[in-house]
């Protein structure tokens, strides 16, 4: 899959087949799109193509609105786009400039003369341009002027017995796991950087790496201890995750920190991939480390079991 970090080192294509969307998440109703597409390309010797804005619309034009989470950073995005078998990625730069290009212009000079689109794929209520103003009903009228096709994926398909980016969100706060993981079809996951941490875990014989997020944007689900497995480098580890302000221990600040199981080794400022399968417990302070370690131990086997059923 090629990365186009805007539209203007994009080479118009014979038979571009194209998708435009934030597609938070690659969830289930969006790789339906992306199955589409494969579809028709394969039909007509063309190629796959995906638009996406970063940064999501909203931090551009509600930047005082610090409530929106997203499920992805670009860079988990693109490689989840090129597991879909896209061909091409290209990513437009969100301004507040870019937001007042009309429809038509979008159309125009981006659909057309640039990338050169012979079929559109959309999702359902799918609106673009301008204050939104562009629809499918739009794109079905300018469609023939400018010699390309559109297709909608029915509401059933997208939303796939109601799922949406917002819903994924939804139970990743409240903790419901099994939710998350069936809307987007994968576990999801935290990427970080191991940073230095005060070496409590050690000292009750749970040794932790403490995760910096790449992003403030991303999700961090509910705090608790989760059933986790961890990427490092290109092995992965069983694990168990903890999400919390360590209440034990009268902490004020979240930590995200996991102890990875059968594993010692180095690895302060070198990046882990952390994919969370089932929350165990929600957080809970304890009386004192005697117990909280006692916790941990059967945190620890819940987790080992949990772990042993994946498919």
């Amino acid at each position: 899959m090629k990365i186009y970090h805007g539209i203007d080192d994009f080479s118009k294509l014979n038979f571009a087949v194209v998708t435009s969307g934030t597609f938070d998440g690659v969830h289930v109703g969006h790789q339906k799109i992306f199955a589409r597409l494969r579809e028709i390309a394969r039909r007509h010797q063309g190629e796959t193509v995906v638009l996406t804005f970063w940064p999501h619309p909203r931090l551009v034009l509600h930047p005082e609105d610090e409530s929106l989470k997203l499920l992805n950073t670009f860079e988990e995005k693109a490689a989840f786009l090129k597991d879909q078998g896209i061909d091409h990625l290209i990513r437009i730069p969100f301004t507040k400039e870019f937001s007042q290009l009309t429809s038509e212009q979008f159309i125009r000079q981006i659909l057309v003369e640039t990338i050169g689109t012979k079929k559109l794929v959309i999702g359902y209520d799918h609106h673009f341009g301008k204050n939104r103003e562009g629809s499918f009903e739009q794109l079905k009228q300018n469609a023939p002027k400018y010699g390309f096709e559109v297709e909608e994926i029915p509401r059933q398909d997208v939303d796939h017995v109601g799922v949406s980016s917002t819903k994924i969100r939804k139970a990743l706060e409240e903790g419901d796991i099994e939710t998350a993981t069936h809307f987007l079809g994968k576990p999801y996951s935290l990427t970080g950087r191991v940073v230095a941490g005060d070496k409590l875990g050690r000292l009750m014989g749970y040794p932790t790496a403490n995760i910096e997020i790449d992003t403030k944007y991303k999700l961090i689900p509910m705090d608790g201890i989760y059933a986790v497995t961890v990427q490092h480098e290109h092995t992965t580890y069983g694990g168990m995750l903890y999400i919390g302000n360590r209440p034990t221990i009268n902490g004020t600040k979240q930590n995200i920190e996991v102890n990875i199981f059968d594993f010692n080794k180095d690895i302060y400022g070198e990046s882990l991939t952390i994919y969370i399968h089932k929350l165990i417990r929600g957080d809970a302070k304890f009386s004192d480390l005697e117990a909280l370690k006692n916790q941990l131990h059967l945190d620890q086997q819940a987790s080992l079991a949990i772990l042993k059923n994946l498919p």
